[in-house]
């Protein structure tokens, strides 16, 4: 396994995990749980853990495939900005988390925790939009431009 098997494994965590760990985190605030909110807050730190490793990989990645045919450069160039956008905001998450842990017991532990759901929810859009243009480099048909299709991959007579 190589370090783009390690991307295309692990880049799908901290885009459905984000998610799960926001809405979770926004029930047990809304609800008022706080071993909801803490189990929430666990998620979202580990994801915010996963997305580095899918973050470094993503350069190999990258150069194993951008001389293969049909990848379209743009979308390699869009999904590398916005996972440059949504590591920052993913780890704003995860620090948002771990300071909403630490003050778990505290009476300000009702604004860290709302301030984190905020974040998160912020991140898994970072996120989702990251994955969504890294959908579409090697996926041509996933492109909302029909010619794009097929000038990527031309019928064959």
């Amino acid at each position: 396994m190589d370090l783009t098997h390690i991307h295309l494994l692990l880049n799908h965590f901290p885009i459905v995990g984000t998610l799960i760990g926001g809405m979770v985190m926004l029930w047990g605030v809304a609800k008022k749980q706080k071993n909801i909110q803490n189990t929430a807050a666990a998620i979202v730190l580990a994801m915010a853990l996963i997305a580095i490793p899918v973050f470094l990989t993503g350069e190999p990645a990258e150069e194993r495939v951008e001389d293969l045919t049909g990848i379209s450069e743009p979308m390699v160039e869009e999904h590398e900005e916005a996972a440059e956008l949504a590591i920052w905001i993913m780890a704003a998450a995860g620090v948002a988390s771990l300071a909403a842990l630490a003050l778990r017991h505290k009476s300000s532990s009702k604004p860290a925790f709302t301030l984190a759901t905020l974040i998160t929810l912020l991140a898994f859009a970072a996120m989702a939009r990251a994955g969504y243009y890294g959908g579409q480099i090697r996926h041509s048909e996933l492109h909302t431009d029909p010619q794009a299709v097929l000038q990527d991959h031309p019928r064959k007579n």
